[in-house]
């Protein structure tokens, strides 16, 4: 049974549990929060309130996500009491002098990380903001400074934008949350970066990726769970292409939820799973929904949250509920909703689910086939402005105008204008890279580009200083340098004319009086028995040349009709 408390004006939930005490507090900021200039902030935030604990007997730990940042501990109460009265300590005076290591930490944990095979589909459906920040690396790190950090505490890490929640017998005696005051931070609402759905974009070789957004209910919950059984039986179990298949649930605080769902095969096979995940999909999208596998999800989900009541697993949830203003539910008030899941409100999810999907297909393949757009990876058009050539290629420039600047390589054009520019990337050397709030990007070499460090300096002066987000030093041998180019092929002239119609007049008399030569001769070996052996040898001589000379004849009449 959750219990509400408040600590210090902060709301607390309380819930007894079967397991070690722990308590986590949470507050209403996450990626989506960030700015792409600003992206990496929150989390730097998180490792430095951390930082003071060290090498500690009890467990405890903090996370960043897409809307929320909470700090867990494990523990005694004791214990409790000494993290999170630290942890609030931390966020009013952030120890400052770990600044410049804390920013090298997250660096290397970024690099050692990796991409998802999921991580494209946030950046593909919202662009360069809100829920698509996930998929961006933390760009802003560089160019942070403490009044950053301080700013960003003041608005976030504060007493009416925070959440607690203890599982355990009662509050521990001694806790105090002393937080800045301030406001509750609604979540951001999402942005789209897909004018048509269902889509698809091409990822890589050996993976088929989908997610959707729909209304956040049980019955979205239950499909997730009827989509995973059926995609494991159909790639896995029937046709053996799959070895991973997996879905995934995500609540969101503005009332919606994402579905993800994921199969792996090997790259030789990925044709055939794309076309399996398409089946899979249209079943959902016509409503064929099995009763049977509706009451097999209901009843596993069931069984799962009666396990996480007992251990107070439940709890951050609902803390999370708080956040955003959601009604934090009893155990028999969630699996009541659970249980009143009909078929057919699943295989209402489903039709909603498919009609908004986006799919990423294995790398070289496509779903237009199958009804689904191709998601835009390039601009429609080019700003007006002035053109620089590039150095190195003869069919790349870039435009640079009052508007925005693009880059055109070939049939490719990529356009940020800047009054829809999420941020511009800026290093020493005077390189750039704007992106849109779509997700395009332009990169600038101002090296590659006649006068390109004149338009570097043009440009920033039109880009709003909150935007820059500021790179590292590149080492010399990274910042390219123009290709010299290639020296030019010895053009051959053609002949003219006048001169086929001059070889037309010589080699013509040659192959007929070589040729009726070379017969006359060729008779009178076969007629006369004397010196039969030299006339052969005469005649196959005049053949020869005859033939040399029809050969030249046929290409000069060649060249004469296609000039």
């Amino acid at each position: 049974m959750i219990t509400r408390r408040e600590v210090d004006g902060v709301p607390t939930l309380l819930a007894p549990t079967s397991g070690p005490m722990h308590a986590g507090l949470a507050f209403r900021v996450g990626f989506a929060d960030e700015p792409l200039a600003k992206r990496g902030i929150t989390h730097l935030i998180e490792h430095l309130a951390l930082y003071s604990f060290g090498v500690a007997d009890y467990h405890y730990n903090g996370a960043t996500g897409v809307e929320y940042t909470y700090f867990h501990m494990r523990g005694s109460e004791a214990d409790i009491v000494r993290f999170l009265n630290g942890v609030c300590a931390s966020l009013i005076d952030l120890p400052m002098q770990r600044l410049a290591v804390e920013k090298e930490i997250l660096r290397t944990e970024q690099n050692g990380r990796g991409e998802g095979p999921t991580d494209g589909l946030a950046l593909w459906r919202h662009g360069a903001r809100d829920y698509g920040m996930p998929s961006y690396p933390e760009w802003g790190l560089t160019g942070f400074t403490p009044d950053d950090l301080r700013a960003w505490v003041a608005r976030w890490f504060t007493t009416e934008n925070a959440a607690l929640w203890i599982a355990g017998p009662d509050v521990p005696a001694g806790l105090r949350l002393t937080l800045p005051r301030g406001e509750r931070r609604p979540v951001p609402a999402a942005s789209s970066a897909l004018p048509v759905r269902p889509a698809y974009f091409p990822g890589p070789a050996n993976v088929v990726a989908w997610n959707t957004v729909v209304p956040r209910q049980p019955a979205a919950a239950v499909f997730g769970g009827v989509l995973e059984r059926a995609l494991f039986r159909s790639l896995r179990q029937e046709s053996g292409l799959s070895s991973t298949v997996q879905t995934d649930y995500d609540p969101r605080g503005d009332g919606s939820a994402v579905l993800t769902a994921l199969a792996d095969a090997l790259p030789e096979k990925q044709d055939a799973l794309l076309g399996g995940f398409v089946d899979v999909l249209a079943t959902a999208r016509v409503g064929r929904i099995d009763p049977a596998e509706v009451a097999a999800v209901v009843r596993q989900r069931c069984e799962d949250l009666v396990r996480a009541e007992e251990v107070g697993a439940r709890l951050p949830g609902q803390a999370f509920n708080l956040l955003t203003g959601r009604p934090v539910q009893s155990l028999d008030e969630v699996l009541a909703e659970l249980r009143a899941v009909t078929r057919e409100d699943v295989a209402e999810v489903g039709r909603a689910a498919v009609a908004e999907g986006l799919l990423m297909t294995p790398e070289r393949t496509t779903a237009d086939w199958a009804g689904y757009a191709e998601a835009p990876h390039n601009s429609p058009k080019a700003v007006q402005g002035t053109v620089y050539p590039s150095l190195e290629r003869p069919d790349w420039r870039l435009i640079a105008g009052e508007q925005g600047v693009s880059s055109i390589d070939g049939e490719s054009t990529a356009t940020v204008r800047f009054d829809h520019c999420a941020a511009v990337l800026v290093w020493p050397d005077g390189a750039r890279r704007f992106v849109g709030d779509d997700g395009i990007q332009v990169h600038i070499e101002p090296t590659l580009f006649g006068s390109g460090h004149a338009v570097v300096a043009a440009l920033d002066a039109r880009v709003r200083p909150e935007l820059r987000a500021t790179m590292p030093a590149r080492d010399p041998s990274r910042i390219p340098v123009p290709r010299p180019p290639a020296a030019p092929v010895p053009v051959v002239p053609e002949p003219s004319r006048a001169s086929m119609i001059v070889l037309l007049v010589v080699l013509i008399p040659v192959l007929v009086l070589c040729g009726g030569f070379g017969l006359l001769m060729g008779v009178d070996a076969i007629v006369e028995a004397e010196d039969r052996g030299y006339a052969i040898g005469i005649a196959l001589f005049s053949l020869g040349l005859a033939a040399g000379a029809g050969y030249g004849v046929l290409q000069a009449v060649r060249r004469l009709r296609s000039s």
